[in-house]
């Protein structure tokens, strides 16, 4: 099984590991129902490591995402994010991604653990305009703080003004001490937070830190187990 940056750490706080997508992941630490709860009332830490992100550049970047996506990618401007899919040639769907824009010519796609290598197939497959494509999915990890507590939490860790980011929104910035990190509004649990995408050498300096700076709150971390729970209790 593929392992993340936060493995060893899973396995150390005694959580019950169980293969995902390919992955040992944890599926839950102190019990799902403890730590749907703490996600809703407090503040809570996904590892979600196991997202692939594909990076799409070049002049004819706009352009692919456009023929590739069901949602219309040029009402995005820097700092926006999009959710969207991949259709198929019979009407159906390959996978539903988050489209993040960059830069004017450079934008990141966030797909589902499970079908990395099927979605990465399908770009290359797809790229009749040229687009510069990288598959960054092994190089970069993902954290999500989720919770009422979550932006009080993250915001003793960086200057960015956590407040200035909106829902479906992102901003790019120095996180405890750490360098462009993306710092994204795109949680799912329906209780608020943000996600954070860094390079895997200085994963463990951010889970520290984020852990020291939830600590007056009870921060846990939470399995995958809470994370369907939550998504069930929102409708998502």
């Amino acid at each position: 099984m593929k392992t993340t940056p936060f493995t060893e750490k899973h396995i150390a706080l005694g959580a019950k590991m169980h293969e995902f997508a390919g992955y040992n992941m944890p599926i839950e630490y102190s019990g799902i129902i403890d730590e749907h709860l703490t996600v809703c009332h407090s503040v809570g830490v996904f590892d979600v490591s196991h997202m692939g992100e594909f990076w799409v550049k070049g002049p004819h970047a706009l352009e692919f995402i456009q023929e590739v996506t069901s949602n219309n990618a040029a009402v995005l401007t820097p700092g926006k994010v999009q959710y969207t899919c991949f259709p198929n040639e019979t009407g159906g769907i390959v996978d539903d991604l988050l489209v993040y824009a960059y830069e004017p010519e450079k934008y990141m796609l966030v797909v589902n653990a499970a079908n990395i290598e099927k979605d990465w197939n399908w770009c290359v497959a797809h790229n009749r305009v040229g687009a510069e494509l990288e598959n960054s999915s092994d190089r970069m990890a993902q954290l999500a703080i989720q919770g009422p507590k979550a932006c009080e939490t993250l915001q003793k860790l960086t200057s960015v003004d956590l407040s200035s980011i909106p829902y479906y929104t992102f901003k790019v910035g120095e996180f405890a001490g750490v360098p462009n990190v993306i710092i994204s509004n795109t949680g799912y649990t329906g209780a608020g937070g943000f996600e954070l995408y860094f390079y895997p050498e200085v994963a463990m300096k951010i889970w520290d830190a984020i852990f020291e700076a939830g600590q007056e709150f009870g921060i846990k971390p939470i399995g995958l187990g809470a994370r369907d729970t939550l998504r069930l209790e929102m409708g998502f």
